[in-house]
């Protein structure tokens, strides 16, 4: 059965290239989601896939990137049901 995590992660988390990086952590996991930057400063992701996997996914967002200082990592997505997504890709910003 597969898990979906959705998670906001804060701190200095933006132009240091945390979305390439964590598309790339994604795509070795197998996982499958989307990664963007907010207006806010914050970095949004979601990722769908073994519960293992997702499980070490959000638990790789907690330091990021060699350059990122991360503070908190939120997820929201505790009830939410697995979309389905395939393949991982890196968003727009909104």
């Amino acid at each position: 059965m597969a898990k979906r995590a959705h998670v906001y992660i804060s701190g200095r988390v933006q132009g240091v290239c945390f979305r390439m990086a964590t598309a790339e952590a994604a795509r070795r996991l197998g996982l499958n989601g989307w990664v963007r930057n907010r207006r806010d400063g914050r970095v949004e992701a979601v990722f769908e896939g073994e519960p293992g996997a997702v499980d070490r996914m959000v638990e790789w967002c907690r330091q990021g990137p060699p350059h990122a200082h991360v503070e908190t990592v939120l997820d929201v997505g505790g009830d939410e049901t697995p979309e389905g997504l395939t393949g991982f890709q890196v968003r727009e910003s909104v």
